[in-house]
């Protein structure tokens, strides 16, 4: 059986959101209207920047603009944007996931990308950094191939979980020697799946509910990487929050 090597990219491998990046450059080639960011992201991005709000709420907000968005646009007209976001921002990662990229497919493991970015996003991503396969949110375009304002999201735990399964039926990946890498809630189901879970620079919520399950506080490792110093802690660190 192979040993499957399973990756969240946004904060986990790539340091933002690959939605977020292309978001910025739909306003930037003024594809989309600016007046949306200034209007309704911008205060909430603020409040997170300046450490007064979530920024998870900022990621929903710009979500949901760029879903509405991007409804009537074609797919095919959005390729070169696309491809400049990869370009421009696709080396700008985390080193140790980095490392350990490259640690997997020395080894022969299965390197595989479950992201909740777009797919077609995704796909990049993985053609970058050599992945088996991946997975990413898919959003759903017509006949023409124009957005249909509608998506089958792979963001929370249930579909990456299922998601997983697919792969491992997929690969013949056994399940028990595998590793897989998250930083949020909605990696949980990732890291209850398999033997080797490793958690890079996680949420509050990811940390509490990490600290609350005796089984994967037991093999899970956690990483922090900040400025060039990357850390590895135990789970049960005193947290201040």
């Amino acid at each position: 059986m192979n040993v499957g090597a399973f990756l969240d990219i946004d904060g986990t491998l790539y340091r933002d959101s690959l939605m977020v990046e292309h978001f910025k450059k739909l306003l930037k080639y003024e594809v989309i209207d600016a007046s949306l960011w200034h209007t309704h992201a911008k205060e909430t991005y603020s409040n997170w920047d300046k450490r007064q709000g979530n920024y998870d709420d900022y990621l929903l907000e710009i979500a949901n603009i760029y879903l509405t968005s991007m409804k009537g646009l074609n797919q095919d007209h959005m390729e070169f944007i696309s491809n400049q976001v990869i370009k421009l921002k696709g080396d700008r990662v985390y080193r140790y996931t980095r490392s350990r990229i490259d640690w997997h497919r020395k080894e022969g493991h299965k390197i595989i990308f479950i992201s909740g970015s777009p797919e077609y996003l995704v796909s990049k991503m993985a053609q970058k950094y050599y992945a088996t396969d991946y997975r990413g949110t898919n959003y759903v375009v017509d006949h023409k191939g124009n957005f249909t304002g509608e998506i089958n999201q792979m963001w929370d735990a249930d579909n990456k979980r299922n998601a997983i399964l697919d792969f491992t039926k997929k690969y013949n990946i056994d399940l028990s020697k595998s590793y897989s890498y998250g930083d949020t809630n909605g990696d949980y189901s990732m890291f209850k799946m398999v033997g080797n879970p490793i958690a890079i620079n996680p949420t509050k919520e990811l940390l509490t509910n990490i600290k609350s399950d005796e089984d994967l506080s037991k093999k899970i490792k956690l990483i922090v990487e900040r400025k060039d110093v990357i850390y590895e802690i135990d789970p049960s660190v005193t947290t201040f929050y």
